[in-house]
């Protein structure tokens, strides 16, 4: 009888084990390439300058000729401004590290889903901050934080609330850079050659590195642990190349090319932008804002009352239906065919879309 060779079995090849952050929303969902994110803000600028030229136009022929619109880059200006007033408010209100790289996060992701010529960077800047309180657990009443900011009342926050938790896609969690440079410096004591002394001074200027990126675009082009990386490299490149070398499944090319990009970004655009510049462009924005967002435009009254004659109808629709299902002795209605079940569910979608 003719033996059986068993088949040749191949080794089993242990399977790679995935970062964490690349099962995150924010690896999905927030992360894109410098020449993507020109594209998203150019995109959203044009959408808008379009959309309040036609609403300008509708109110006044012929006077949206005479106004001139932000372009993306003073867009982008503008929010850094509101952006690096978070650090001050943070401070008055002695918030940790972690709601204020949360709110810079999230404001910056809000501007990828709107314009500052529908939404002023001001009030967002508030909502946000408050939002990151809560999403990070360190809650304050809505009270104690608009009765200590000048000139702000509860409403300011709350009109927007919901609309920034929406545009964030009600994706609260955000992986933080200066979480990854903690890491990286318990990383560096334990090293079997690590240097016996690791003075302060270099990690609080590596933080300070972390916090001036949360200025740029960094976080929304490259991971945390790279700008970690990269903040500790400014301050200490021995320290940094040190920790990068105990990493062996790190590719040394393509690390430093992020590496250097990431320095370059701190090092360059890691600052508040000039103040004057700024109000050059707030002071254009006063004359191009989307009328329909000014209180007690023309616009604005029009686009209310089509709102409520809308709900009107809804609500009057509602009411019918209700009377039409006491009056057959069935109280619930009829049995739903398919196609009363598709309509009844677009009109919930529409419903969610108009809050």
């Amino acid at each position: 009888m003719a033996s059986v060779t068993p088949a040749p079995t191949t080794p089993d090849v242990p399977a790679v084990k995935k970062p964490l952050y690349e099962g995150s929303t924010q690896y999905r969902n927030w992360r894109c390439s410098p020449e993507k994110l020109a594209q998203i803000r150019g995109s959203l600028n044009a959408a808008a300058v379009s959309v309040i030229r036609n609403t300008i136009e509708a109110d006044e022929p012929g006077s949206a000729s005479n106004v001139l619109f932000l372009t993306a880059d003073e867009e982008v200006l503008l929010v850094k401004l509101y952006m690096s007033m978070i650090t001050q408010l943070c401070g008055r209100f002695r918030f940790p590290e972690e709601v204020e790289a949360t709110a810079v996060s999230y404001m910056k992701r809000f501007y990828l889903k709107n314009t500052v010529m529908d939404w002023h960077p001001k009030n967002v800047m508030l909502t946000a901050l408050f939002l990151a309180t809560k999403t990070t657990n360190n809650p304050i009443s809505l009270e104690a934080y608009t009765s200590h900011i000048p000139k702000t009342v509860p409403s300011d926050v709350l009109d927007l609330e919901f609309l920034v938790a929406q545009s964030l896609g009600f994706e609260f969690a955000v992986w933080h850079a200066h979480r990854a440079l903690w890491g990286i410096w318990l990383d560096l004591q334990s090293l079997p050659n690590a240097p016996k002394e690791h003075p302060q001074e270099i990690f609080d200027e590596a933080m300070n590195h972390v916090r001036a990126s949360r200025l740029t675009d960094a976080e929304l082009i490259y991971t945390p642990s790279q700008i970690a990386l990269a903040c500790l490299s400014l301050a200490s490149p021995s320290f940094a190349a040190q920790w990068a070398a105990s990493k062996q499944s790190v590719a040394p090319a393509p690390l430093e090319s992020s590496l250097e990009a990431v320095k370059v970004l701190v090092t360059q655009l890691g600052s508040p932008p000039d103040v004057e510049s700024v109000r050059t462009v707030d002071r254009t924005l006063k004359l191009c804002k989307n009328p329909e967002k000014v209180v007690g435009s023309k616009a604005y009254l029009a686009k209310k009352a089509e709102e409520e004659k809308k709900a009107e109808e809804k609500r009057n629709k509602k009411a019918e239906d209700v009377r039409k299902a006491m009056e057959s002795g069935d109280p619930f209605g009829e049995e739903l065919s398919g196609q009363d079940k598709e309509d009844i569910i677009k009109e919930i979608v529409d419903d969610d879309d108009d809050d």
